[in-house]
């Protein structure tokens, strides 16, 4: 079996150390490939050819705008021609359903082109100024940051990808890419793209590796500029920070508990469908999932029946076969959702549905949860506090808007909310008063590339996506021009 290695300085290499690690497919335990294991020498080594790319030779930085955004529509246009073997590889990587990769790899081509279009427009300001040492023009002009360290999780292993490294190339800087140990694959054929399209060497780095022994060196290193990072709280915690020494620019999307608001005048219907979307989609590995549905007391009965019917009926399997839930990315994932799953039936959530491991069908050998909807559920219990990452769902009920809210933004966390309703004047009411950076009325999860991403509170800080997605990867330089060049006295009388 081939042995994927990191790409550094434009040649792929071998970690120094010569450790290699197993890629296992979710859906039955089976080896799918063996990565390099990097160490933290090996994370250096990609800095220090980002630093010669960016610093020393200057060729990404200093190409002109058309060229560098000719770049990234070949990269689109490569992912795109790959589609069907980049979705195949996140379906065998991390569980999900081959159309839910097929999506994600689209979305990418899409992001990709979206940023190589930004690239060139307009950007900075031009500001009057006062005119005390004499005629004055000033200007802002923005910038690359420089060396990007960029670390993203198994949730979504393409399309996290692209979420940084399009903006970040786009704005001209270099970078040291580091995916998840657990979901390499796909990045590891990005790269690959990266080659064919002709990137200067150094100007895109890929380290494999864990997170404590490969990245968090991106985390400590005085000579990475920026680092963006996108996972757990508590890793961003660690992250955040490991990355004070230099004082480099640091941005984080991080977890998220978000609340799903339901009011009895919204189509029951509508809401169940689009509340399945919101905890089931991509086996509810989602940062955004709306996995604490909060249901007006006058339609919660009707509504937590008709979600669990709707749950009950999903078709579960190895994602290859497209079922509507595919597996649980690891072992390790599958555990902690069963161990919270445990605690909430012990703390007196009441189980309506699901709750177990699902091994039927030929799934024995795999990491597959049954969908599962708690009821019952209280502010005290760890299923509405804690962030589960799988198909876990918690039911709480409220009697009015004002009691809706505050149970919503009870959480530490503040990455995205939902409201349906058909009063128009309380969905915009409530979506005000929510403390979530992204928020849907009437719909749950979709996502724009030319809309921003980010959260609040302890989901994180900085935005990903959007014209703010590649302002994060840039700095602002103020000029200000002496239109009367000469000496302008102002010291005399």
């Amino acid at each position: 079996m081939t042995i994927h290695q990191n790409f550094i300085n434009g040649r792929w290499q071998a970690a120094v150390g010569g450790a290699t690690r197993e890629v296992i497919n979710p859906a039955n335990g089976q080896v799918i490939g063996i990565v390099t294991d990097s160490q933290a020498e090996d994370t250096r080594l990609a800095i220090a050819a980002a630093r010669a790319s960016f610093y020393g030779r200057g060729e990404w930085r200093r190409m002109s705008g058309p060229r560098r955004a000719e770049l990234l529509y070949r990269v689109a246009d490569a992912v795109k021609a790959r589609a069907d073997e980049l979705a195949e590889l996140d379906t065998r990587d991390n569980g999900k359903p081959l159309r839910e990769a097929r999506a994600d790899v689209d979305d990418a081509v899409a992001c990709f082109r979206y940023y190589a279009g930004l690239i060139g427009k307009p950007q900075g300001g031009v500001y009057e100024v006062g005119d005390g040492f004499g005629p004055m023009h000033s200007f802002a002009m923005h910038e690359p940051v420089g060396v990007c360290g960029l670390i993203t999780p198994w949730n979504y292993p393409l399309l996290m990808a692209t979420w940084k490294l399009a903006p970040a190339l786009a704005a001209g800087n270099c970078v040291v890419f580091k995916p998840s140990e657990i979901t390499p694959l796909s990045a590891v054929a990005l790269f690959e793209i990266f080659e064919q399209v002709g990137l200067p060497a150094g100007t895109a780095n890929l380290v494999l590796g864990t997170g404590p022994a490969a990245g968090h060196e991106l985390a400590l290193s005085h000579d990475v500029d920026m680092l963006t990072f996108t996972g757990s709280t508590r890793t961003g915690q660690i992250i955040a920070s490991a990355a004070v020494g230099n004082l480099k620019k640091v941005g984080l999307e991080l977890g998220g508990k978000s609340p799903n608001i339901i009011f009895a005048d919204a189509d029951l219907e509508g809401a169940v469908e689009w509340a399945m979307i919101g905890v089931f989609f991509n086996q509810g590995e989602v940062c955004s999932a709306g996995s604490r549905i909060l249901v007006e007391r006058g339609i919660a009965e009707r509504f937590v029946a008709r979600l669990a019917e709707r749950a009950n009926a999903m078709t579960i399997g190895d994602g290859m076969g497209n079922p509507d839930i595919g597996a649980i990315v690891s072992q390790a994932q599958l555990d902690k959702v069963l161990a919270h799953i445990e605690r909430a039936k012990a703390q007196g959530a009441r189980l309506v549905c699901g709750g177990e491991r699902y091994t039927e069908g030929g799934c024995a050998q795999g990491f597959f949860v049954r969908p599962t909807v708690f009821d019952g559920c209280t502010r005290e219990m760890d299923i509405v506090r804690e962030e589960v990452f799988g198909p876990v769902v918690a039911v709480q009920t409220f009697t009015t808007e004002a009691e809706a809210i505050a149970m919503a933004n009870d959480t530490p966390y503040g990455l995205a909310g939902g409201v349906f309703t058909t009063d128009g004047a309380r969905a915009l009411r409530v979506i005000k008063e929510l403390r979530a950076g992204v928020t849907w009325i009437n719909c749950y999860n979709p996502t724009f590339n030319e809309a921003p991403w980010g959260g609040y509170k302890m989901s994180g800080y900085g935005r990903d996506l959007g014209v703010n997605g590649l302002l994060e990867y840039q700095q602002v330089k103020q000029v200000s021009i002496n239109l009367q060049p000469g000496v302008v006295g102002w010291y005399r009388n």
